[in-house]
């Protein structure tokens, strides 16, 4: 009774109603303490300096992740019995990656409400994947773990998450590609260095080239080593069918005929 009163002045009415309004368009309810929210759109790009600190929304954004993890975990645990404890963990790797929250983030629209500084390229940054972790964070703080448990479950995973699709996806190129090499006896490695500062400059932190018996196939670039070498295996992943294979086999043959063999 008393969220069907306040909903509409709340929505329409005080300095903070966009705000207001923004989060029950998006999530459907009507939040206690709006500030949590506020924080929570606050990129540390844009951060706001009070007294020496910079306040942005990592806080909440290091809360969300833990609460996301755990609502995650317990949902597995239930709707897949049939799943040992290494399937459950990648699945739930996959849900809880950058990749898939960012995407979770765009689909509910709030990829639209981030306050971020003008230089922060989105298209390379996971900002809006951050933002919606810190969202969690402040929903919990804000309305308790049942609440953002069933909020994640019944409306968020249900409609902007398929569930069945992440499940079939590859995530680990990089294991895929040295399965490949193994396979047909060929030597995959990779070139890894840092090419920036990272941070809200908007500049990645590591560039990777991956190689075949030293024949540079495809690069990727990352905010972590790890990240940048699974852009390059994906690079060159995403291209492995049976006619890419036998060009690349064939290219490989035709460069180790032609390197001089070593006289002994």
């Amino acid at each position: 009774m008393l969220d069907f009163i306040l909903r509409p002045i709340k929505r329409n009415f005080g300095q903070d109603k966009e705000y207001y309004r923004m989060i029950d368009d998006i999530f459907g309810f009507i939040p206690n303490n709006i500030e949590l929210y506020k924080l929570a759109l606050i990129h540390k790009s844009a951060s706001i300096i009070i007294d020496g600190q910079a306040i942005n929304n990592e806080r909440l954004e290091f809360l969300g992740d833990a609460v996301i993890e755990s609502v995650t975990s317990d949902y597995l645990f239930i709707e897949y019995p049939e799943y040992d404890e290494g399937r459950l963990t990648q699945l739930r790797s996959k849900i809880v990656s950058r990749q898939s929250l960012n995407g979770i983030a765009k689909k509910l629209g709030l990829d639209q409400c981030i306050i971020c500084n003008s230089s922060v390229s989105t298209s390379q940054k996971h900002i809006f994947g951050d933002a919606f972790e810190a969202m969690m964070g402040a929903i919990y703080l804000d309305q308790g773990y049942n609440f953002v448990n069933r909020l994640l479950i019944n409306n968020i995973y249900a409609t902007a998450l398929a569930l069945d699709r992440v499940d079939e996806e590859e995530t680990d190129f990089k294991s895929r590609l040295i399965e490949w090499g193994q396979k047909h006896h060929h030597l995959i490695s990779f070139k890894t260095k840092g090419i920036g500062k990272g941070g809200s400059a908007g500049a990645h932190s590591f560039r990777s080239v991956v190689m075949i018996d030293n024949l540079e196939v495809g690069h990727g670039v990352g905010e972590s080593k790890k990240e940048a070498e699974q852009a390059a295996a994906q690079s060159v992943a995403n291209d492995m069918n049976d006619e890419f294979c036998a060009r690349l086999l064939d290219k490989l043959d035709r460069l180790e005929a032609s390197t001089p063999k070593k006289v002994s």
